[in-house]
């Protein structure tokens, strides 16, 4: 942000005084003040009536800073639905008393390592149409986003074995309004919220090699939503930089892990409640925080 307002500042100042200096130079020393807008439009000078004003396309980049989602696994031993119960082994012992871990399991262990989330480059994207009335701007967009950051989650049990489940999101298409303020062109203050379709991945691993494992609706597109705000600011009459803040959240609630018995023998935690066990992770939460830098073309 700071690299973008050393820069943006002085070349906005520089295109302007270059289009005044060559619309002086071009003017009659006698010509009113009043004629000098227009014959600033008539050289294609600065022109801070037509900003942010029709059509545009913009690219943004920048960072995907996750949210502090736990690591807590949840089972439903009789895959009636309800993941509520304790995987117990034959002796009514909890089989993952070594508990959970908000990170990716390394090792059979917790104290073997774990590897912590991901806040990775997020990037894409968009079309959108403003309308201006006086200082008041309004308007939408429709967006795609690729992020890849990646939040981690582990169980460990008795045996010991580690489950790990990694989610990301591979795409996003969203669409939202954008309400904004700007003092006579040159800068743009917004705000902006809409609706959000994406693609959540899953990656599951373990070192339990004895029970086999099927991952349901991995990938599956889920709704969300997202709000934020930014400043746009225009370098030249088509040419605009900005930053923006951008919240998304995403519900991601269909993905399970389905344990069935595979060599395991009948005494196997994961089968002594009725023959198999669904498992996933139970903050159920997918949300980033996106700062990007954003650059645009206007028509």
């Amino acid at each position: 942000m700071k690299i973008q307002n050393r820069f943006a500042w002085p070349l906005a100042a520089s295109v302007a005084l270059v289009s005044a200096s060559a619309t002086a130079q071009d003017m009659p020393q006698d010509t009113p003040a009043t004629d000098s807008r227009d014959a600033m439009e008539s050289t294609g000078g600065f022109d801070r009536d037509r900003h942010f004003s029709g059509l545009y396309l913009q690219g943004f980049g920048g960072i995907g800073l996750l949210g502090n989602n736990r690591g807590t696994f949840e089972f439903d031993t009789n895959r009636d639905g309800t993941y509520s119960e304790n995987v117990n082994t034959a002796l009514g012992t909890n089989a993952f008393s070594p508990g959970f871990a908000n990170c990716g399991a390394t090792g059979a262990t917790r104290d073997a390592g774990c590897v912590t989330k991901k806040e990775g480059a997020e990037y894409g994207a968009r079309i959108g149409f403003d309308t201006r009335a006086g200082n008041v701007v309004f308007g939408g967009l429709i967006e795609g986003s690729r992020s890849e950051s990646v939040y981690r989650s582990s169980a460990f049990s008795t045996t010991p074995a580690n489950y790990r489940i990694d989610r990301s999101l591979d795409y996003a298409v969203s669409a939202r309004a954008r309400l904004g303020f700007t003092p006579g062109g040159g800068a743009l203050f917004y705000t902006t919220g809409g609706v959000s379709y994406a693609k959540i991945d899953h990656d599951f691993s373990t070192t339990n090699t004895a029970n086999s494992f099927t991952e349901r609706n991995d990938g599956k597109m889920l709704w969300g939503w997202q709000a934020g705000g930014g400043t746009e600011v225009m370098l030249t009459n088509n040419l605009s930089l900005g930053v923006e803040y951008l919240y998304s959240r995403y519900k991601d609630d269909k993905y399970a892990v389905e344990v069935g018995q595979g060599t395991a023998p009948a005494t196997n935690p994961f089968l002594l409640n009725g023959g198999g066990t669904n498992m996933r992770v139970q903050d159920k939460v997918f949300d980033t925080h996106s700062v990007r830098a954003v650059v645009g073309l206007r028509f």
